[in-house]
């Protein structure tokens, strides 16, 4: 039986669930059908009708590979990626509309789908508890890195201050960048002169996220808007350290990209990130701005500790890897298929 790829995520801006699709795809060992709407009717309630309703038309009983969190839900012979049930668990993080569209299609997506793929045992653990979905219905297979994005380490960053701590995600409620931003503000004062607060990554869409209000108060802390993916690795490089305190996360790659740079991590200890990080940066509570104040003011003051932390997490980067995972998700097509 052929299978066939819902790629409507493609048609927007490439971040966590576009790079997946895009690392699988061009990894799998066969040619898999590629269906997506025109640019024209891929968002918003047009892309919804054509996935519901189009959709199923072009697929001629073929098996239906849904990488991004949505589907058809009432063809069943597809196996359906959840990433995460974050507007399930946090509805108040997100606009409205959205969130009451998306609590509605995903338990019936997963009860109706005939497999679901899932990125870590902490969403595995979500979907079974929060859409009562049998345990032998799910698999998981984790996100990789690309680590041929290393090549671009050297590319010049253009930023105003010569050392700095690294932020990286859209700007939106549950990457917890506010707590971050105040405790920045408490101890940027006991820190040398040269070194700022870099955030990178562009606004939530208000059309998913509720707004973010940073307030006045920030010195020294420099917002970069989207970052190019051939900046990226530069960025990570040449960061003291990468803080990544996300209060909900399904899986976490920017974590992983920093330490395949060598960049030391602070990560929040909350949902998938100790899964996924372990043992190779510093967990932190991250409601808690004096334990997040207290990692930053570790790693400056402490090149030893940036050194081990350096060392572990690029040995531990290495244990994930875009090959495994799109070897992995093949061979469960293949099985379902």
């Amino acid at each position: 039986m052929s299978i066939s790829c819902n790629t409507r995520c493609m048609n927007a801006n490439f971040t966590g669930v576009q790079r997946y699709t895009y690392e699988l795809l061009r990894r799998f060992p066969e040619k898999v059908e590629q269906i997506s709407p025109s640019q024209k009717f891929s968002r918003g309630i047009k892309g919804h009708i054509w996935e519901q309703l189009f959709l199923p038309r072009k697929l001629n009983g073929s098996l239906l590979f849904s990488p991004s969190n949505t589907g058809p839900v009432l063809y069943k012979n597809q196996i359906v990626v959840l990433h995460d049930i974050v507007t399930i668990d946090h509805p108040e993080w997100f606009n409205k509309k959205f969130t009451s569209w998306y609590n509605f299609l995903l338990p019936k997506l997963a009860n109706n789908a005939k497999h679901i793929l899932t990125i870590s045992d902490f969403t595995k653990d979500r979907i079974i508890k929060k859409l009562r979905i049998s345990e032998s219905k799910i698999s998981v297979v984790h996100n990789g890195v690309d680590h041929s994005f290393l090549s671009h380490q050297d590319k010049k960053v253009d930023l105003p201050y010569q050392r700095y701590i690294l932020a990286l995600g859209s700007i939106e409620p549950r990457k917890n960048l506010i707590r971050l931003v105040q405790a920045w503000n408490n101890i940027k004062d006991k820190l040398p002169s040269d070194i700022g607060l870099v955030i990178a990554g562009k606004q939530g869409n208000s059309l998913i996220f509720n707004n973010v209000e940073f307030g006045e108060k920030m010195e020294n802390v420099h917002f970069t808007g989207y970052v190019e993916e051939n900046e990226m690795a530069a960025l990570y490089a040449n960061a003291l350290c990468f803080c990544y305190l996300s209060s909900y996360e399904g899986f976490g790659l920017p974590p992983l990209e920093a330490m395949a740079c060598g960049c030391p991590v602070i990560v929040g200890n909350q949902t998938s990130l100790p899964e996924v990080v372990g043992n190779a940066g510093i967990q932190v509570d991250p409601f808690s701005i004096i334990e997040i104040e207290n990692a930053i003011l570790n790693y400056v003051n402490n090149d030893s500790l940036i050194k081990k932390y350096s060392d572990l997490g690029l040995t531990h980067s290495r244990n994930f890897n875009w090959d495994i995972t799109a070897e992995k998700t093949w061979k469960l097509l293949k099985k379902m298929s």
